[in-house]
């Protein structure tokens, strides 16, 4: 049990659209991502998904309206509901959401090492969704679930 400072864990990355792992409790993930610019429209057909905003602004488009965030605000995307973020400025993001979701974007990576698990298993990726399985991982040809 250590504390996670956002803060320091947002220095440690620049690119955006690539949500780092930054906790995991209960089968679900914290994770940190920075976003700029628009991301793609999708949606995840059995999990929810938190936003929370902790710097700058995001708007979150639905297909019949659009949710605008600031600092300390958040918004949950029930299953099933298609949305596209968007940030017009360099925004930084929690997201919480289960282990078993799978976005468009690349592979999610952790921004804290490994802690062994009193079960020795990895992170579950059972469970689907509409969008396309992630890209091999750096380095080999692998498929890997949500955490390489």
């Amino acid at each position: 049990m250590d504390a996670v400072n956002l803060t320091q864990k947002l220095a440690s990355f620049s690119e955006t659209w690539s949500p780092k792992v930054v906790a995991e409790l209960n089968g679900q993930y914290v994770k940190l991502v920075k976003f700029q610019g628009e991301y793609v429209w999708h949606h995840h057909a059995n999990e929810d998904e938190m936003f929370l905003v902790i710097d700058g602004r995001i708007d979150i488009h639905f297909r019949d309206r659009v949710v605008s965030l600031g600092p300390g605000e958040f918004c949950v995307v029930p299953r099933g509901v298609e949305h596209k973020p968007v940030a017009e400025k360099l925004a930084s993001v929690l997201l919480f959401e289960p282990a078993t979701t799978r976005t468009p974007a690349t592979l999610i990576t952790r921004t804290r090492s490994r802690r062994k698990r009193s079960s020795g298993s990895s992170p579950s990726a059972a469970g689907t969704s509409s969008c396309p399985p992630p890209p091999p991982c750096p380095g080999c040809s692998t498929r890997r679930p949500a955490v390489c």
